[in-house]
């Protein structure tokens, strides 16, 4: 447990450094060269949690809060990393990275994590594959829920005509910001379509496993509600990045409240 605290709290406290120099650079007026190093370097340690907390549970470590926070750090992190450089966001890690300390700093308060955690006996591959895949398809919609608030803060500075700040000048277009939106999104909710497709072949004893799982598949489709009708009813830019923050945070409490 303790090597497990200690890598948690140093990457934690990198994702810290990472937004705060990405803030201070853009602040100045430059550009957040080293937010993605830095985001790379907490990545690293919370493979070592991941890790640690793997070998102590004999299964995918997702059996407590403090271990689905590191997990969904974990994801977000991934696809900030695949993903900013790609689409030339890399602003989005400025964004992305107080998200992913605050998830990290909750899961080392004492009492979130377990510290002597159950050894798995069996492990039970479609609901090990389900957890997962449902959990890193979340880091991909929240990074998608991040974009939302990027755009949204950048569209109110364009209604302001606050375009002198260096957080504008930093800032992506619009255009790239959707595009980077709708695709985490999409990838997001097929990722999330393998984790349903998985639950569906779990075993059907296990009642609260199935309670989540319906609770995935009623995401998966508002997800693939907002999807289709972005792509044949089509909406406003800024009602795709409200629907995409908003539907976020509604199913992270319907998950939380479960």
């Amino acid at each position: 447990m303790t090597n497990s605290i200690t890598y948690l709290l140093i990457a934690a406290l990198l994702a810290v450094m990472a937004g705060y120099l990405g803030m201070r650079a853009v602040h100045h007026g430059h550009r957040s060269r080293w937010t993605v190093v830095w985001m790379l370097f907490s990545f690293a340690a919370q493979c070592a949690v991941l890790g640690i907390r793997g070998d102590l549970r004999g299964q995918c470590p997702l059996g407590d809060i403090g271990e689905i926070l590191v997990f969904l750090a974990w994801s977000i992190t991934i696809f900030y990393l695949l993903i900013g450089s790609t689409y030339r966001l890399s602003l989005l890690g400025v964004f992305s990275a107080p998200v992913v300390s605050v998830m990290l700093l909750i899961a080392a308060i004492p009492g979130v994590m377990e510290n002597s955690p159950e050894r798995a006996m069996t492990v039970e591959p479609w609901h090990e594959m389900h957890a997962a895949l449902s959990v890193l398809s979340y880091g991909a919609l929240g990074l998608s829920a991040i974009a939302g608030v990027m755009f949204m803060v950048l569209n109110k500075m364009l209604k302001h005509h606050e375009m002198k700040s260096g957080l504008f000048l930093k800032l992506p277009p619009l255009s790239s910001i959707t595009a980077s939106m709708v695709r985490l999104t999409g990838v997001g909710t097929l990722v999330l379509s393998g984790g349903v497709f998985c639950g569906l072949l779990m075993p059907r004893e296990a009642s609260g496993s199935m309670v989540h799982l319906w609770a995935a598949v009623t995401v998966w489709i508002s997800y693939t509600a907002l999807l289709t009708i972005w792509q044949v009813r089509g909406m406003t830019p800024s009602r795709m990045a409200l629907s995409v923050v908003s539907l976020f945070i509604v199913s992270l409490a319907v998950f939380a409240a479960l």
